[in-house]
């Protein structure tokens, strides 16, 4: 723990980790891979679910070489999608490639989860063998809108929660991470299944509710922001600093024109203002104390990694979020941040 004082104007810790980014592919990766560093953070776990999905060792490798080549200074963990035809064979392999996670989507629910899976039982064997070679499987954890059962995006996550703990009872050694947590329900569940268990938190769900995205594509994302009480919760969890509560941005980027549509895809981009926007959160709350743990401590634990070699300083002096990165509309554009991350001199 550090000790921040009433006074004190700069802050150093470790550079994060990011455990759940969206770097895309083409143009767009382009634009938002060398953002991440910008952020704060120095090593990230890729989110498999570009067009086609990482379902292979081969894909994960070329696109962990592609991304190197945009950004050769950050460390990129990569994952593979579950789908029906990943074999123990083929996660052996992963294993000894150092891909780290398993990330599985319900199919259906997200940006390009169309291939994801109708049945997690289906994949047993899987798990089973992801439990075997020590791999993390990350869920993304909500079920499919279902009017008859009156699933909603407002329930979808409270729903899945007897999946999880269905999971976790029939593989309890498999470490699984219930990916960016927006629910009171949902922190309450992964805080009392056992130490296998563990959950991301965005830097978005800490400060939105369903009011901020009804009218306002940009904060729009899945699984959606739900009540004040459920965002209390998320932070109540890491004002706390339970350890297996961390960070995973879910930053997700679309291009303008995706987003002020008819019908704007999900997803919302905080890559290049990451730590700074945390460290306003946690400073409101009362926690500045935690923000090492939470970004850079808890979640390398988890996954059982090193700590990330290299510091990052944030400055309480203004920041005035860009309107645009290209043509990505960013969380908070226009707005001023208190934090900032001062550029290399």
């Amino acid at each position: 723990m550090m000790n921040m004082t009433e006074t004190q104007t700069t802050l150093t810790i470790p550079l994060a980790d990011d455990f759940h980014v969206h770097l895309r592919d083409g143009d767009l990766a382009r634009t938002v891979t060398p953002l991440v560093r910008s952020g704060g953070v120095g090593r990230c776990l890729v989110m498999p679910n570009v067009n086609p999905p990482i379902q292979t060792v081969h894909d994960a490798l070329e696109y962990k070489r592609s991304l190197l080549h945009i950004a050769p200074d950050m460390t990129f963990l990569m994952t593979l999608y579950l789908h029906e035809g990943l074999t123990h064979n083929e996660l052996e392999r992963a294993a000894e490639a150092g891909i780290v996670a398993i990330k599985c989507y319900p199919r259906g629910v997200t940006t390009n989860s169309e291939h994801g899976a109708t049945d997690l039982m289906a994949h047993a064997d899987t798990f089973a063998a992801a439990e075997n070679l020590g791999m993390v499987l990350c869920i993304h954890g909500e079920i499919p809108n279902d009017t008859e059962r009156g699933i909603d995006i407002m329930n979808a996550e409270e729903a899945f929660l007897p999946e999880l703990k269905r999971l976790h009872t029939t593989f309890p050694k498999l470490r699984i991470v219930l990916e960016h947590v927006s629910t009171a329900a949902a922190v309450n569940a992964v805080r009392e299944l056992g130490d296998s268990v563990a959950a991301t938190i965005t830097a978005h769900h800490l400060l939105l509710t369903a009011e901020d995205w009804a009218n306002n594509p940009y904060n729009f994302c899945k699984p959606v922001a739900k009540t004040s009480a459920d965002r209390d919760a998320l932070r109540a969890i890491i004002k706390e600093g339970h350890p297996k509560f961390f960070l995973g941005s879910d930053s997700a980027p679309h291009r303008q024109a995706h987003k002020e549509c008819e019908h704007p895809k999900p997803g919302i981009f905080t890559t290049p203002i990451l730590l700074p926007l945390i460290a306003q959160c946690m400073e409101e709350l009362d926690c500045l104390d935690n923000l090492a743990e939470f970004v850079a401590t808890f979640g390398r634990h988890f996954y059982r990694l090193a700590p990330n070699k290299g510091t990052v300083k944030l400055e309480r002096t203004p920041f005035h979020v860009p309107d645009r990165y290209g043509d990505i509309v960013p969380f908070a554009a226009g707005t001023t941040l208190n934090w900032s991350i001062p550029s290399p001199r």
